[in-house]
């Protein structure tokens, strides 16, 4: 269990960092009249910052427990291939 409180854990972190992102004084930094590559600067951030967010989310919950990478290096038997068998040919 000490793993699912880790991960709320970071969760939580991770939705404070994406509140101070979109909070209104950081995205009018970039609500400006140019563009970048016809891209305006707002569009680019917000997207990207919300990129980020997707990144990270996907980091913090797909990470791999290090106790079940210990455990699953001995795979044991091979379940496709019964010793009373014979190998396919």
């Amino acid at each position: 269990m000490p793993r699912q409180g880790l991960i709320a854990e970071r969760l939580i972190g991770l939705f404070l960092f994406g509140l101070v992102l979109l909070t209104p004084p950081l995205i009018g930094a970039f609500d400006k009249a140019t563009f970048m590559g016809r891209i305006p600067p707002l569009y680019l951030y917000l997207f990207l910052s919300w990129a980020l967010l997707i990144a990270l989310t996907a980091l913090i919950v797909e990470r791999p427990d290090p106790d079940e990478e210990s455990a699953g290096s001995d795979p044991g038997p091979n379940p496709d291939r019964r010793p009373d068998r014979r190998p396919r040919a």
